[in-house]
Formats: C-alpha cells, sequence, structure tokens
C-alpha cells in the first residue's frame, strides 16, 4: 500500500519530534483520528509524563490524554530510532532567537540530522517550528537527503506553521485552518493528506516558502499593530486622553478598523520573536523592513514605560521606588496560562531590581519566578499582601484575580492591562 494511501486510511503510524506547546496537542488530535502516535522528546521527564498518561500542557486535558495512552496511541521515547516506525513525522522544536537577535536553527538542524539517520523509502517530513523563508528547503532538505533519499520521489518534505494560542478556548489544533506548501507538489498532496486526517481544514500553497511567510505575515501583522497602538499610548498619555475609551469607541466601527490594545511590552513564543526571523532574511536580500524594525523598538520599550509611570505615581505618594515594595499581579506572557516565554514580566521584574525595589509577586498559574539568579518570592494574594505593598502592578490580567480585593486594599495600583477598567478609584493609575 502506498505512503498517501495509509495517510488517507488512517493506517499510517505518525511521529512528532518536540513534545511542546506544539507537539503535544498535536499528538493528541492524530491519536484521536485513530492513528499510532510515536512522540520524541530530548527530555526523559516529559517522555515519562507522556508514558505515565499525565498531561503537563493546560490545553491538553489530563483525562482524554490518559485515555489515549492507556489504549496505545500515544507512546513517547528520547530516541530517535523510533522514527524508524513512522510513515510521517512532524517536527515541532523551539526556533529562539540567539543572543544577538539572529535565528537560532540550531534544534531543528539536530533534530533533522537525528531524524536522517534513521529514515526509510517513502515518508513524509512535515517542519511546523516557526522560522524564515527558505529554511525547510536551504536547511532542512539538504539534511535529509543526506541519508541517500531524494525529496519529491522517496521522501516528501513540506512546511506546516504551527498556529497554536494557549488558552484560547475556541481555537485549539483541530478546528484552527493548516497552511501547508510542499518542496514539490506531490509533497504537498501527501502533506495535506495527512493533516485532513485530524485538522478541520487544510489550506495548501504553492511552496514551503510562501507556508513560512504566511505565519511571520500572520504575527509581523500583530506586532506592528501593537507597536501602534503603544505609540499612541505614549502620545495620549502626554495629551491628557484616554486611549482605552479611544480604543473601545473606534472599535464599535463595523468595518475597516481591527481593535489591538497597548500593553506592557510583547511575550510569548511568536509575536516577540518571529518579525525579527523575517527581518534577519530580507537583510539578505539588501532590503530593510522599517515597520518591522521600528515596531520592535516600540514594543521593547514598553517594560521601561511601566517604570516610568510607576516612578511617577509612587512620586504623587511622596515614596521613592528604591525601597519600595513591589507587588506584580500576574507574570506570565497572556492572561489564564501558565506560559513565561518572553513575557514583559522578566524585563519589568529586572528594571524593579536595578532600581532596588522589594519585589514580590502573585501568580495562580506560575509557581516559580526567577530574574537572572535572584528568585523573586511567591506570595497570596491576601488583604495583608495586598495593603502592604507600595504599589501593585497588574502586568497579566488572569481572570481568577480578584480585582475587587486589590482595588480595597491596595495604596496604589498601576493597571497595564485595563483589567481594573470597571473600578473608578483614585488609587488606580492605568498605563
Amino acid at each position: 500500500m502506498s505512503l498517501h494511501s495509509r495517510l488517507t486510511d488512517g493506517t499510517a503510524v505518525l511521529g512528532v519530534v518536540g513534545l511542546g506547546y506544539v507537539g503535544l496537542p498535536l499528538a493528541v488530535e492524530m491519536a484521536k483520528a485513530g492513528h499510532r502516535v510515536v512522540g520524541v522528546d530530548v527530555s526523559a521527564e516529559k517522555a515519562d509524563l507522556v508514558n505515565r498518561g499525565e498531561s503537563y500542557i493546560p490545553d491538553v486535558p489530563a483525562s482524554e490524554f490518559a485515555g489515549l495512552v492507556a489504549g496505545g496511541l500515544i507512546a513517547a521515547t528520547t530516541d530517535f530510532a523510533a522514527v524508524s516506525e513512522c510513515d510521517a513525522i512532524a517536527v515541532c522544536v523551539p526556533t529562539p532567537l540567539d543572543e544577538m537577535k539572529q535565528p537560532d536553527t540550531s534544534y531543528m538542524e539536530s533534530a533533522a540530522r537525528s531524524i536522517a539517520e534513521h529514515l526509510h523509502p517513502d515518508v513524509l517530513v512535515t517542519l511546523e517550528s516557526t522560522t524564515y523563508p527558505g529554511t525547510t528547503e536551504e536547511v532542512i532538505q539538504p539534511i535529509l537527503e543526506g541519508s541517500g533519499l531524494k525529496v519529491g520521489t522517496d521522501l516528501y518534505l513540506a512546511f506546516s506553521p504551527e498556529r497554536v494560542d494557549p488558552g484560547n478556548p475556541v481555537y485549539q489544533t483541530r478546528n484552527t485552518p493548516k497552511v501547508v506548501g510542499g518542496v514539490t507538489k506531490e509533497c504537498t498532496r501527501h502533506a495535506v493528506a495527512m493533516y485532513e486526517r485530524f485538522i478541520d481544514t487544510v489550506v495548501p500553497v504553492s511552496t514551503t516558502r510562501a507556508a513560512e511567510m504566511t505565519k511571520l505575515l500572520e504575527n509581523t501583522f500583530r506586532g506592528v499593530n501593537i507597536a501602534l497602538v503603544n505609540e499612541l499610548l505614549l502620545l495620549s498619555d502626554r495629551m491628557g486622553i484616554d486611549l482605552w475609551e479611544v480604543i473601545d469607541a473606534a472599535k464599535t466601527k463595523p468595518f475597516g478598523y481591527m481593535a489591538f490594545y497597548p500593553g506592557p511590552g510583547l511575550g510569548g513564543h511568536c509575536i516577540p520573536i518571529d518579525p525579527l526571523y523575517l527581518s534577519w532574511k530580507a537583510r539578505q536580500y539588501d532590503f530593510r523592513t522599517e515597520f518591522i524594525d521600528l515596531s520592535g523598538r516600540i514594543n521593547e520599550s514598553m517594560p521601561y514605560y511601566v517604570i516610568e509611570r510607576l516612578m511617577h505615581a509612587l512620586n504623587r505618594h511622596r515614596k521613592p521606588l528604591a525601597g519600595s515594595r513591589i507587588l506584580m499581579l500576574g507574570v506570565a506572557y497572556k492572561a489564564d496560562i501558565d506560559d513565561m516565554r518572553e513575557s514583559p514580566a522578566i524585563t519589568v521584574a529586572e528594571l524593579l531590581l536595578e532600581q532596588e525595589a522589594k519585589l514580590v509577586y502573585h501568580d495562580p498559574f506560575v509557581e516559580s519566578f526567577s530574574v537572572g539568579a535572584v528568585e523573586v518570592p511567591r506570595v497570596e494574594l491576601s488583604a495583608e499582601e495586598v495593603s502592604s505593598a507600595d504599589a501593585v502592578v497588574v502586568i497579566t490580567n488572569h481572570s481568577e484575580l480578584d480585582y475587587e480585593l486589590v482595588v480595597r486594599e491596595a495604596q496604589l495600583v498601576l493597571d497595564t492591562r485595563n483589567a481594573l477598567k470597571s473600578y473608578e478609584d483614585d488609587k488606580v493609575v492605568r498605563l
């Protein structure tokens, strides 16, 4: 039976390399469609948790996951030799930036080399890790073809960007449309056949570069528009205008406008990073991405603006920032999740510690929070803790935080997320 037939009828064994926020939910959807799934991760701890049926990703329900593992549909290992069992392998490894803010493709390259050692003819490999246009064909394809297999004939290679939004109650892996672009038409056809088994809508595009660019466009669009409202926030502050009110008014227009909101900075695994991949690649074509570079500078400046606003607010209370007890509410990068990746809370905390503030935090989702070698004390959200703080700074607007308690007991609140918009109180200062 051909690979395409096995992918179509559900008999194909599928592999997922990288069992994090992207890989584990993907493996679950594959298994729910009836495929046997082999997960590979360099973390022995993750592999052990998977094999015990214990979910460590909030978007993967524990009971559902345990049933799939118990039914023999999902198993995990740290041994890449397991990919030799697979008819198709999805690569979902991190793609960070290095210290110079240039693309770090080392995780992808390492995974590709390990996969290449165990490839067999008639196999599909898809890359889901966000990256710059050209990576699949320029970096990954030569590594895989080092196995002796030829892409388009013995081996099928495609790019399909992950679109994970952690904590989103509506759009998750299955019902988020999947863009797919192969190196050849046959590569695209095979990748579409696989994803159509467990994704509601699959959107084929002409090339891997088009698929890679699609993801970068999506997140660059968000980054640039967030930078726009962040800059307007700075202007509105000087002009004495409430930008939050302006945004609420503007979004009543039923066409031609999409609401974006200011905040303490960008966080997460995509928006702060993906536009820089595109900027880096553009320079190879003697092209400067002016909007992207400017928006990055604006968004990166927002934690510094938070500190400036906090210092001004404390000054009105005749208090210096140095020596003040600051309670930071929320340190995850977005509401109602535990993800700390690129969270603006990290930079805000660094700046507070540099100013010799006495920093503590509360986050119902994050059990520990370190800034460099400094462990920030975690406190309960109690009347005593709130009232003893010289200022409370809302960084992440988790829905389960008791904002009524905060407003009632706090001496001063700096709200960077408009979480307290329903509370009219002189002690509340909005970013």
